[in-house]
């Protein structure tokens, strides 16, 4: 069975990210992320606990849009938990044992011939609506772009910018400061879809806290959203299991209930 999930603000969380949501008491960190000479990102010791078991039961699928170069700033998963499968850069690469899967890669720069207007031309829509984005640009491997940003667009901005965008064959998602711009040809879900056919298993639980993980969790017999997540603000609570918690907590929270699916599945077997 194949558990998937999604990393940062849903399992794992930033300095920043532990800022804004807290740290609940008697909760003990587990640095999980290391960049330029210090820890940058946490899950509790409770959660990696239960990740581990979690592992070592089901095929657990780390499913994020950090690019690969990113990704493996989390150690975790070099010294102490194996991985068969990441998806990284949002779907855009497929990790088999480490190294990138190039028949879905392949399968990738075909599609997104085809499949979405330049990023040039997406911008000056942008522009041409008044749509100002205060902040600096940044590209991920040269497939998509997002921007960091000073100020935040208004609700009824980010509307008008979900809008816009998927006029153009792209698709947006705001996660804390960062606002994406991706090529909807590059899809979390369908690089889940094609390891469970690749691997003939099913997507038995998933979680993730941004509208970009629907393309996923939508695969997933059980879903889980942390409360505070992008998600619930779009999708509303239909089809999907919001957790009690918010921040770190949440991240303990969906590994224990990732835990009671795979004991449901077991006794059902």
């Amino acid at each position: 069975m194949i558990t998937a999930s999604d990393l940062d603000r849903t399992l794992m969380y930033s300095n920043r990210a532990l800022e804004e949501f807290g740290i609940p008491e008697n909760i003990v960190l587990k640095p999980v992320e290391f960049h330029k000479g210090s820890w940058t990102g946490y899950m509790t010791e409770a959660a990696f606990s239960m990740l581990k078991e979690v592992s070592s039961h089901s095929l657990f699928i780390p499913v994020t849009t950090r690019t690969t170069e990113q990704f493996k700033r989390f150690v975790i998963f070099e010294q102490e938990v194996p991985l068969t499968y990441a998806i990284t850069t949002n779907g855009a690469q497929i990790l088999y044992k480490g190294e990138p899967l190039k028949e879905w890669s392949d399968q990738l720069i075909i599609h997104l011939k085809n499949g979405c207007a330049p990023e040039e031309e997406l911008l000056s829509a942008l522009r041409n609506a008044e749509i100002i984005l205060d902040g600096e640009r940044k590209h991920a491997e040269n497939l998509f772009f997002y921007f960091i940003l000073n100020c935040l667009p208004t609700p009824s901005e980010l509307i008008e910018i979900r809008e816009l965008t998927a006029q153009y064959g792209w698709k947006m998602s705001l996660q804390g400061r960062k606002l994406y711009f991706i090529p909807t040809a590059i899809s979390k879900g369908k690089a889940l879809e094609y390891i469970c056919n690749r691997e003939g298993m099913k997507a038995m639980a998933g979680a993730g806290d941004s509208v970009l993980d629907w393309d996923f969790l939508k695969n997933c017999t059980y879903r889980f959203v942390p409360s505070h997540g992008e998600l619930l603000k779009v999708m509303g609570p239909a089809d999907i299991t919001l957790t009690n918690q918010l921040g770190i907590a949440a991240g303990e929270e969906i590994l224990k209930r990732f835990g009671e699916c795979i004991i449901t599945q077991a006794n059902f077997s």
